[in-house]
């Protein structure tokens, strides 16, 4: 695996100063626009949303247990103690300040879809939105990008000006067309190896290689992970036009077919179904929450609804 650091591309020219202001502008206006039509309308939402599952100091009660050795005594419950005749001691949800990483797959398979609208660019816009809102109020937000191996690091860090930076390394750094699948278990492992305890935030297609489930089951031992699974219709269907030339978007491999063969499109459409059960029996086992994104869908209305599920998982 190979780490690029922010300031250069590996084998890429430099970006010229022009065209680094231009990209600039780009993402700024961006920003502004989901700011003007999304951000505002979750913000309310997710305000005092995050509670950590772990469990310490803090306002809300979160149960009782049995005291152990090195509990601080003032936590003790003196009825609950005296009506069980063993020592117990309060626990309360512990509010903290939130680090949260953003893992983006930046694979060549992100670029499938319309042209403006693929799924490169809603993974920018959802990595602009969350960064924006939970970069707020002195939480912090990182960014892992992924791309062929190659893994570029954003350092977590707080309010517009890093959302930003985020948006702009995601600007300048294209999706690679490398002969090479998308090892998912890489990407993982990466972003396991930096988060401790965090917010992780999995957006990606989770089209590739690698036994990805083990490694999801370890980052969600230790953190609180969310997929969001970005989708396109050419993922999952194909069009009825006699004999085309299909390339993979990951290894450049080209195949002719003839699309309009019904044996063919029902191995198509079996293989299509047999990859979603697997990744939502993967999710399942990590207890991670799976939420797509259809490129051609509402974003407002999209993250609108995965808030109200989170909400109602916490309840």
């Amino acid at each position: 695996m190979i780490t690029a650091p922010l300031t250069g591309r590996g084998d890429d020219p430099p970006e010229t100063p022009r065209a680094a202001l231009a990209g600039g502008r780009v993402v700024d206006r961006l920003l502004l626009r989901l700011e003007w039509r999304v951000v505002r309308r979750l913000d309310g939402r997710m305000q005092g949303a995050y509670r950590t599952p772990r469990r310490g100091s803090g306002l809300d009660f979160a149960g009782l247990r049995p005291y152990v050795e090195g509990d601080d005594a003032r936590h003790i419950d003196w009825n609950v103690t005296a009506r069980l005749d063993e020592p117990h001691v309060r626990e309360f949800i512990e509010d903290r300040e939130l680090t949260a990483w953003l893992v983006l797959d930046r694979s060549a398979s992100m670029v499938v879809g319309g042209p403006g609208r693929g799924k490169q660019d809603v993974l920018a816009e959802l990595a602009l939105i969350l960064a924006r809102l939970l970069g707020r109020n002195g939480n912090r937000v990182g960014a892992l990008l992924y791309d062929a191996g190659t893994v570029r690091i954003v350092p977590p860090g707080t309010g517009r000006g890093h959302a930003l930076r985020i948006g702009r390394e995601l600007d300048r750094t294209p999706a690679s067309r490398a002969a090479a699948t998308t090892d998912l278990a890489a990407m993982l492992d990466a972003i396991a190896s930096l988060a401790r305890r965090r917010l992780v935030v999995v957006i990606s297609d989770f089209i590739g290689t690698g036994e990805w489930q083990r490694p999801l089951i370890r980052l969600a031992h230790r953190n609180d992970v969310v997929v969001l699974r970005v989708v396109d219709g050419a993922d999952d269907a194909l069009p009825e036009a006699g004999l085309i030339v299909v390339e993979d978007a990951e290894t450049g491999e080209q195949v002719l077919l003839d699309s309009a063969d019904p044996w063919f499109r029902t191995r198509f459409r079996d293989g299509v179904e047999e990859r979603d059960a697997e990744l939502r029996t993967g999710m399942r086992r990590a207890k991670v929450p799976l939420h797509r994104v259809d490129t051609a869908g509402d974003l407002l209305q999209t993250l609108l609804a995965v808030v109200a599920e989170t909400g109602r998982r916490r309840a």
